[in-house]
């Protein structure tokens, strides 16, 4: 009677830990991972060649805005120091 109530006891504690294991699933998705993910899914429609290449476009489409808007941002701040670095002298 007590290994058994001291196996149902060690199943009570193991159960309970698993459960209050942190899983990655828990936490928030990242831009890289959503999109990722939803290329994936793309992948798995089975759409034809020009519905796939339009979707992947218009997927794609937001991260090459967000990349151009950075080279621009980074042109202008790095025009910006230089143009104040020469006034600084």
């Amino acid at each position: 009677m007590t290994r058994f109530v001291s196996l149902l006891s060690l199943f009570a504690v193991v159960s309970l830990a698993g459960c209050a294991a942190s899983h990655p699933e828990d936490r928030s998705y990242s831009a890289e991972e959503s999109q990722q993910l939803a290329l994936e899914a793309l992948n798995r429609q089975g759409l034809s060649f020009e519905q796939y290449n339009a979707q992947k476009a218009r997927l794609l489409q937001p991260q090459l805005h967000a990349a151009a808007a950075r080279s621009e941002f980074g042109d202008a701040n790095a025009n910006a120091e230089m143009a104040t670095a020469g006034h600084q002298g």
